[in-house]
C-alpha cells in the first residue's frame, strides 16, 4: 500500500494494477447488494437480449476504483470525494483480468484534493469503463 501525502502527489503521477472478476465475486456482489437483475444472473436471458453471456455488474467492475484510491493513489491516507463512471462496454467473466489505470490530472491546494482520470480495460485491452475521481488526502 502506498502512503503518499498530499505534497507527494504531482500532476502526471500514474499507477496501474490488475483485478480479477470471478463467479465467486459475482455471487458475493449479489449477496451483498441483492441485485437479482436477470442480465447479471441468467445466461439465457442475457443471450436473448443480444449479450455474449451474463454481464458482470458494472459496480463490481467499478469497485476496483476503491483499490485505485485506497491502495495506490494516494493509498493509506485516501478519502474519495466523488467518482464519475462511464460504462463503455459490457464486461463478461472471460474478460478478466481487468487492468485499472489511473493518472493524476489536477491538484487543488485549497480543498486538499486531486483529480484522477482512470480507465478500466479488459484482457483484450479494450476500454470498458472510464471516468474521473476526486480524492482527498487525510492528515497523516
Amino acid at each position: 500500500m502506498n502512503e503518499y501525502k498530499f505534497e507527494d502527489i504531482k500532476v502526471g503521477l500514474e499507477c496501474e494494477f490488475t483485478g480479477e472478476i470471478t463467479k465467486e465475486k459475482m455471487n458475493a456482489f449479489l449477496n451483498i447488494t441483492g441485485d437479482i437483475n436477470s442480465l447479471h444472473n441468467d445466461k439465457e436471458f442475457a443471450l436473448s437480449k443480444g449479450y455474449e453471456d451474463r454481464v458482470v455488474y458494472g459496480m463490481l467492475t467499478s469497485s476496483f476504483l476503491s483499490t485505485l484510491a485506497g491502495v495506490y493513489l494516494p493509498g493509506k491516507y485516501s478519502l474519495i470525494h466523488s467518482v464519475e463512471i462511464l460504462f463503455k462496454k459490457p464486461v463478461y467473466l472471460k474478460d478478466s483480468p481487468l487492468t485499472i489505470k489511473g493518472k493524476v490530472i489536477d491538484k487543488n491546494e485549497i480543498f486538499k484534493e486531486f483529480t484522477i482520470k482512470y480507465e478500466i480495460l479488459n484482457n483484450k485491452n479494450e476500454k470498458v469503463t472510464r471516468g474521473t475521481m476526486k480524492v482527498g488526502v487525510l492528515d497523516e
